[in-house]
């Protein structure tokens, strides 16, 4: 597979201010890419260095093969883009507005906002200046994909929805990928990147510290396990084994409440070794990971 986005040494100062610092990312045709860090960090700036809005300092980029400076007409041409601070005219009504969008494309997308509007419960009738923000952030999300690109682009796109609208929003990213488009998300929700990413690059300070795939991202994550037997068991039978990052007894040590990095097999082996009553873990999550990149102030990179 070709890559869809791809930069070397990509850098934006404002003045001595940085807005992105050396980004070399790649992002495979076909994947959903989640771009993750907390308001500030460089996120905004990336997208709109990615389609010459902003003009880089030193660095290059390709998206979808074209250049992102000689070739931003046609790269926009291509795409589909949902900013993270949408503007919109406020006189048009939603319906006037998309179709304005697609007359530029030389588009007919009548068919494909109807269907749009009906799955976000938008009526497409109403002047955007009546809407709320939630209305407002589904026109944009329709306008993004009525034409069906080969690439979105998306910044903080499921802001001000409500969380029905976020499951659909879900859904129609998953559609996408099984329909081999590519889609870069650009966010500071967690629990939205966790349920749609397939790998994830996280920027701290204008600086892309990391890139994996969710699977990895979350195999580091640290998992709790509780683990209640039938008789005490010696702590330190657990405290010693790889992995194991604390332990704690309760119920008279008939509970044991361990925390884990990495694979849990050390610790259900030594479980086995005594009669279990009952087991259960919390899973690792990806805001652990994220935050453990933010902790402390030794440099991340």
């Amino acid at each position: 597979m070709g890559a869809a986005i791809e930069t070397s040494g990509l850098t934006k100062y404002y003045g001595s201010t940085p807005g992105i610092i050396e980004l070399d990312l790649t992002v495979a045709e076909g994947e959903v890419f989640g771009f993750i860090g907390p308001n500030g960090s460089g996120k905004s700036t990336t997208i709109r260095t990615l389609l010459n809005f902003l003009f880089p300092t030193t660095g290059s980029g390709t998206v979808l093969g074209l250049d992102i400076v000689k070739d931003s007409l046609e790269i926009r041409r291509r795409i589909g883009y949902l900013p993270g601070d949408l503007a919109m005219y406020d006189a048009m009504t939603a319906r006037e507005f998309l179709t304005y969008f697609a007359n530029l494309r030389s588009r007919d997308c009548s068919a494909q906002i109807d269907s749009l509007a009906d799955r976000f419960e938008l009526d497409l009738d109403r002047k955007i200046k009546d809407y709320s923000s939630g209305n407002r952030q589904k026109v944009g999300v329709v306008n993004a994909f009525m034409h069906e690109p080969e690439l979105l682009i998306l910044d903080e796109p499921t802001s001000g929805l409500d969380p029905l609208m976020q499951q659909e929003f879900q859904n129609l990213i998953n559609e996408v990928r099984a329909e081999g488009r590519t889609v870069f998300l650009s966010s500071h929700i967690l629990p939205e990147v966790d349920r749609v990413a397939d790998r994830v690059g996280i920027v701290r300070q204008s600086r892309l510290i990391a890139v994996d795939s969710l699977e990895a991202f979350k195999a580091k994550a640290h998992f709790a396990v509780s683990i209640h037997f039938a008789a005490p068991v010696d702590e330190s039978a657990f405290s010693r084994l790889d992995g194991v990052r604390s332990t704690e007894v309760r119920n008279e040590g008939t509970v044991l409440a361990i925390t884990v990095s990495g694979a849990l097999d050390a610790v259900i082996k030594e479980a086995a070794n005594h009669e279990v009553v009952s087991i259960s873990t919390r899973d690792g999550e990806l805001e652990e990971v994220f935050l453990s990149y933010y902790s402390g102030d030794e440099d991340a990179s």
